[in-house]
């Protein structure tokens, strides 16, 4: 069974990460929030705090086939500080399995070579972040192993994109069909 993790840091961009979680869970796909702050209680860019699963310091990674960043501010720093996720993060991606990225959080990818010859999207003015990366401005983007997306209103379509990469597209379907989202999966 193909298990997820979506890492959390304070000043992450609230509905971008549970945005995730809420369409996983309801796909059907195991998703854990993962607080990288050393506490299980992360809050947010907006002040909301969110209570995570578990602590980076007690996830086994290798039980993971996929690993998540919401972004925000300063969220995405925090997350690109923790020399943990990032060595993960590079293992994951050498290593055939999957990380995704919204908003500001795959200039993480890029700035550690993970998106070389990819095609990738990103919040608005972090484009060149996305080193070696053939720059899209697609909602979302699916290369191989990598998905990102551009922003809190590509929440849901970037949800999506992950369903379908792992349940497939009609899976991925039904869960907009349920929530009354107007599918833009092609």
């Amino acid at each position: 069974m193909i298990k997820t993790a979506i890492f959390l840091a304070d000043g992450f961009e609230e509905v971008e990460g549970l945005t995730v979680v809420d369409m996983l869970r309801r796909a059907g796909i195991p998703i854990d929030m993962v607080s990288i702050t050393g506490k299980k209680e992360v809050t947010g860019s907006h002040h909301i705090t969110v209570t995570a699963d578990c602590l980076i310091e007690s996830l086994p990674f290798e039980e993971y086939s996929y690993l998540i960043l919401p972004g925000g501010m300063p969220g995405t720093k925090n997350l690109e500080a923790c020399k943990t996720l990032t060595d993960q993060l590079t293992y994951f991606a050498e290593n055939g399995k999957h990380v995704a990225a919204i908003c500001a959080a795959p200039s993480v990818l890029g700035h550690l070579g993970i998106l070389k010859g990819k095609k990738a999207c990103c919040y608005p003015s972090f484009e060149k972040e996305l080193t070696g990366a053939d720059v899209s401005f697609d909602r979302a983007v699916t290369d191989g192993n990598v998905i990102t997306s551009r922003g809190l209103g590509t929440a849901i379509h970037f949800a999506s994109a992950i369903i379908a990469d792992i349940n497939g597209k009609d899976a991925a379907g039904e869960i907009e069909q349920a929530i009354v989202y107007e599918s833009q999966l092609k």
